[in-house]
């Protein structure tokens, strides 16, 4: 597989450096791409450096993955509009392991000579003191060059710090480290990445030829941010981040995210964040824009990720809760849904609470729905409802008024469903 020619179809180049093509036909060649420890999970906004990676490794090359141990200390300004906030080391270092579990997942680093390696640039940083920086690195690179970078620019005016300033220098040197200690010829990135890459491409010019007195030549190249039709931002859901790590985004909600793309993004999606290849792709864009109302694309689309970062299992799971909405569900495909993804599809809906005293064998139909609950505001009314065949409880249609709910009926031991007309829940819960 050709790696730029791979990168070109599925709209995956945003900027590369002249000479990387014919660097990448000449020889398997290493790349990096860093990685921010800021938090304990990776979000799908960092599924875009994590397939430039996949797609490197499956062209033949090697890739490296960088965790910044050292930078993550200092904070990126790229992008941003005001300083981070400052981890601690511990904090640091436990974001750190969380994410090396994670990534673990997506690359092979068991075998064969382009098997994917892991490093840490607080490994070369810890011993490097702020004199020697200054003198062994900082020399190389201007004053004036590092403030023509847009990441600095854009932040002058509203302040920007000596530390943030200097990170381009830090991000630099990662890259000459590993390319006179690892033969690293080639950094990937986000587009908004393109001034601190080009910053250590410069400094291993520079410095190498100074230290080893050789030319040394290193190369670059960044994909496009990902934006949404709609102009809001992508990664984003009414919760905050879609994260990869399941107990802060279910593998429900992360589902639903993909499902819920718009054709023009689900059409870009899929060429990004999976691994179909191009015949397949462009046989269900074709198809789906026949037939847009099925929404193939996107069920395909959110299969195929949801697969890639969680399991079969869970897209099963997670397909079966999406159905509850839609009235396709048993009361037994209720019943094997876990407690998380039950509540994480219900979430937003009216929501009543009454005693387990009150699940006594006494409790009927009527009592719970309009005296324990006031989910009906007569008896009229319900009856009404069960005689049309309108109301269910844990997706079991109700035809007598006087049924008795007792501790069998409830789902994971606390909760009970009542659905009334088509589309409106009401959730239970037995305290």
């Amino acid at each position: 597989m050709n790696f730029i020619k791979e990168l070109q179809w599925r709209c995956m180049i945003h900027d590369i450096m002249p000479g990387t093509q014919e660097q990448l036909e000449k020889e398997m060649t290493s790349g990096y791409i860093g990685f921010d420890p800021t938090a304990d999970s990776l979000h799908i906004g960092n599924l875009v450096p994590i397939m430039l990676l996949v797609h490197l490794q499956r062209s033949g090359h090697k890739p490296f993955i960088l965790v910044g141990g050292a930078t993550g200390r200092v904070g990126d300004p790229s992008g941003k509009t005001e300083e981070r906030k400052l981890l601690s080391l511990d904090a640091i270092n436990h974001n750190l392991e969380c994410q090396k579990n994670q990534l673990m997942k997506f690359l092979n680093f068991e075998e064969g000579e382009n098997k994917a390696e892991i490093v840490n640039n607080f490994d070369w940083f810890k011993n490097f003191s702020f004199l020697d920086f200054i003198r062994d690195v900082g020399k190389h690179i201007s004053v004036n060059y590092m403030m023509a970078k847009d990441s600095v620019k854009k932040r002058l005016d509203a302040g920007m710090s000596f530390t943030e300033f200097t990170y381009q220098l830090v991000q630099g040197y990662d890259f000459y480290w590993l390319y006179k200690n690892k033969d690293c010829k080639l950094q990937l990135g986000g587009s908004d990445q393109w001034g601190n890459i080009v910053t250590g491409t410069e400094l291993i010019r520079r410095k190498y030829f100074a230290d080893e007195g050789k030319e040394a030549e290193a190369f670059a190249l960044t994909c496009p941010l990902i934006t949404k039709a709609d102009g809001s931002k992508f990664g984003k859901s009414e919760g905050g981040n879609v994260w990869l790590d399941p107990e802060k985004t279910s593998p429900y909600k992360f589902y639903q995210y993909w499902l819920n793309s718009s054709d023009e993004d689900a059409e870009k999606y899929i060429k990004i964040f999976t691994l179909l290849s191009q015949q397949e792709i462009e046989a269900l864009i074709e198809k789906h824009r026949e037939e847009p109302h099925l929404r193939e694309l996107q069920k395909r689309l959110a299969r195929e990720i949801t697969i890639m970062v969680h399991s079969e299992k869970e897209l099963d799971t997670a397909i079966n809760a999406s159905q509850i909405l839609f009235g396709k569900s048993t009361s037994e495909a209720l019943s094997t849904i876990d407690e998380k993804t039950f509540l994480a599809v219900f979430e937003g809906v009216p929501q009543f609470e009454i005693d387990s005293s009150d699940i006594n064998g006494e409790l009927n139909v009527i009592d719970l729905l309009i005296e324990r609950t006031n989910i009906f505001p007569s008896k009229g009314e319900l009856r009404r409802l069960i005689k049309g065949g309108g109301l269910s409880i844990n997706k079991n249609k109700i035809s007598d008024a006087e049924l008795i709910i007792n501790n069998s009926h409830l789902i994971n031991n606390k909760y009970l469903l009542v659905q009334k007309g088509k589309k409106n829940y009401y959730l239970i819960k037995i305290k």
